[in-house]
């Protein structure tokens, strides 16, 4: 009888996650979303809520980089990038890359946030996600809750025409969520990765130049 575990390891994109350095992966569902929406066009200060362990801060890196170099016009340009990775686990160390242990929801966060960036976040991920009971209707709601105050943090930091992706559990009140969420943005998109797992109910609500 095949275990998880062993199932795990014959999955196409945990291969390729070790063939192409990431720490997991989940990093191929942000470089899906980033080829479908280009949300980290003009991206150099972001903020990634749920970090552990980091495959998605190595994908926000990339980018950042490669826009340092790519943007040199006359239009909204940085010399330099800032990006902050936060969650309740530790998180192995990433070279030029803010990792903090926080709870997201404490006044000390928002300060942090507040010293690191001034006001200025260009894109704010969220990968985070509850700890899964198993009982899909109590996990949705937990879910919800956190991403209702993961979406407090980015009306409150990510600036004007910023970009955001965040994820989600579909439920019954998905929808609402959604309507909350589109007020904010310009343009709002769910989208599924081709790597987000079948049997999985997450979807990610992507938020396009915020109001």
């Amino acid at each position: 009888m095949v275990n998880n575990r062993e199932l795990h390891k014959k999955d196409e994109f945990y291969k390729k996650a070790k063939l192409e350095g990431y720490r997991a992966r989940s990093a191929f569902k942000l470089l899906d979303i980033q080829k479908r929406f280009n949300i980290f066009k003009r991206a150099f200060y972001i903020l990634d809520i749920g970090s552990a362990p980091g495959s998605w801060l190595q994908v926000a890196k990339k980018y950042a980089e490669e826009n340092i170099e790519k943007y040199k016009d006359q239009f909204y340009h940085r010399d330099h990038f800032k990006i902050m990775g936060v969650d309740l686990k530790n998180v192995t160390p990433i070279d030029d890359i803010n990792i903090i242990k926080s709870d997201i929801t404490t006044p000390e966060f928002q300060k942090k946030i507040d010293i690191f960036f001034l006001n200025k976040i260009d894109l704010i991920l969220s990968d985070a996600s509850v700890n899964k009971t198993g009982n899909k209707f109590t996990d949705q709601i937990r879910q919800l809750n956190l991403c209702y105050k993961i979406l407090e943090i980015i009306q409150k930091n990510l600036k004007n025409k910023g970009n955001t992706v965040i994820k989600v559990f579909q439920g019954s009140d998905f929808n609402k969520f959604t309507r909350d969420m589109n007020i904010l943005f310009r343009n709002l998109k769910s989208f599924k990765p081709k790597s987000s797992k079948k049997q999985s109910n997450e979807i990610f609500l992507i938020g396009l130049q915020k109001i």
